[in-house]
Order: C-alpha cells, then sequence, then structure tokens
C-alpha cells in the first residue's frame, strides 16, 4: 500500500462507526397506520441502541477503490471491548509500499513534495465527508420528528409491509436521507443519504444494507461510502457473527 492508499483506509476505518447495530424491535407498527405510525416505530428502534451486538465479535472488510481501481483491501476482527469502544486487530498483513524511482534527485523531490500535497488534501477532504456523513446516520429521532412536523417525509410503501421513508431538507437545502423500515416490526432495514459538501457538484452518498442474526439482532452487512467529487468509493462489509468466548 502506497501512502496515500493508508491514508484513505484509515478514513474507511471512521466509516465504520457511523453506522451502529440496532436490536430488533417487537411488532410496533402496522404498514398501514401511515406516516405517523412509521415514524414513531423508527424512533423507537433507533434509541433501542447497541447492547445485543456487543455479545459479538465479527469480520470487517473494507476495501478502497479510486476511479474505479481497487487500491487498497483488508481485514480486522472486530468486538467491543469493557470500555463500550470498538476494538479492532487487523487479520493478515500489509504488503510492503513499493519503492519508484526518482528519475533524479531534484525531481524526486518535487515529486514526493506533490504526493504530499495530495494526500494532505484527500485526507482534509475525507475528514469533511466523513464528519458530514456523521450528522446523518445513524438518523437523529429528533430531527425525524423535526421533519415529520415541518411536512417533509414521505411515505412510500415498497411492497411486503417495507415503507421507505422519504426525507428532503434532513439537515441542508437539497440533501435526501431514504430509510426504509420494516413497518410491522419498526425495524431499520437499509437507509440511503445524499448530500453535499461546501457546494452541490461536491456531492457525497452512503448507502446501508442491514442484515439479521439468528437471535433477531440488525447489523450493517454493507456499507458503502462514495465521494464522487474525488471518484472515491470505499465498501465496508461485516461477515462472520458470533458470540464472543466468556
Amino acid at each position: 500500500m502506497t501512502s496515500k492508499q493508508l491514508s484513505l483506509a484509515a478514513v474507511a476505518a471512521l466509516l465504520f462507526g457511523a453506522v451502529p447495530i440496532l436490536r430488533a424491535q417487537q411488532p410496533a407498527a402496522t404498514a398501514a397506520g401511515g406516516a405517523g405510525d412509521t415514524v414513531a416505530a423508527l424512533k423507537q428502534s433507533l434509541q433501542q441502541g447497541q447492547a445485543l451486538i456487543r455479545q459479538y465479535e465479527w469480520v470487517e472488510t473494507t476495501i478502497i477503490s479510486l476511479k474505479g481501481e481497487e487500491k487498497a483491501r483488508k481485514q480486522n476482527r472486530v468486538y467491543y471491548g469493557a470500555d463500550g469502544k470498538l476494538q479492532k486487530t487487523p487479520i493478515g498483513e500489509a504488503a510492503p509500499p513499493k519503492q519508484q524511482a526518482s528519475g533524479g534527485r531534484g525531481r524526486g523531490k518535487v515529486k514526493a513534495q506533490v504526493v504530499e500535497n495530495k494526500k494532505e488534501d484527500m485526507q482534509d477532504y475525507m475528514q469533511k465527508a466523513v464528519a458530514l456523513v456523521h450528522q446523518y446516520v445513524p438518523p437523529k429521532p429528533e430531527q425525524i420528528q423535526g421533519a415529520k412536523d415541518a411536512g417533509r417525509i414521505a411515505t412510500n410503501p415498497q411492497g411486503e409491509g417495507r415503507v421507505r421513508l422519504e426525507i428532503t431538507q434532513y439537515l441542508q437545502p437539497g440533501d435526501r436521507l431514504a430509510v426504509d423500515v420494516d413497518a410491522a416490526a419498526g425495524r431499520l432495514l437499509a437507509l440511503n443519504v445524499d448530500t453535499y459538501l461546501e457546494k452541490k457538484d461536491d456531492a457525497v452518498t452512503l448507502a446501508v444494507q442491514m442484515a439479521t442474526l439468528p437471535d433477531g439482532a440488525l447489523y450493517a452487512a454493507q456499507t458503502t461510502f462514495e465521494a464522487k467529487a474525488k471518484n472515491i468509493r470505499v465498501v465496508i462489509q461485516n461477515s462472520g457473527y458470533r458470540p464472543i468466548a466468556k
């Protein structure tokens, strides 16, 4: 991995913490209950926290692509420590960085400085993008309620008891947060964020697909983050869940 790839991997580690695992709920609403019941069920689900998942450990696989080309892939063993914070242990060894010929001492210094400047610019951009995403994911119950009171939530049935809540201007003008909910169980199924940084052409998106463990716990099976202005795509997959040995 190059120094740029390492910096992207560090940013990807921040992204994993954006989406907490939620506990499955008992039936709290019906598909026919309308936006009010669906929003109430979603708020209840979001407020349950992460108690159940703390009993598990799992494997996190992070894949980083730049301009459509895979640049880095790494795996971590992940679990919650006694202090309640996520602990990550690398699986396997990263490939050593490739040495490139400088093509001359002076040119080599200039090229190294250009690479370093690009790396810093990329880190700064991605840190801003990650900070923005954290304001959307997980959705805040009070902001969902505020959007409902302001009439900015549209309820779109998707079939089989699935309802999509389309929230506009969740955080800033022109943004969109779409949340898929199992209306009967009040359970989060998936969410998608379309937003931007300082300008609308600095588009940032996040797509999260949820899955269910045998005991009913929900987890983020795959999280896909895209910074379109920089052609960066980060995919984080979680698998291999098993109870932590006591």
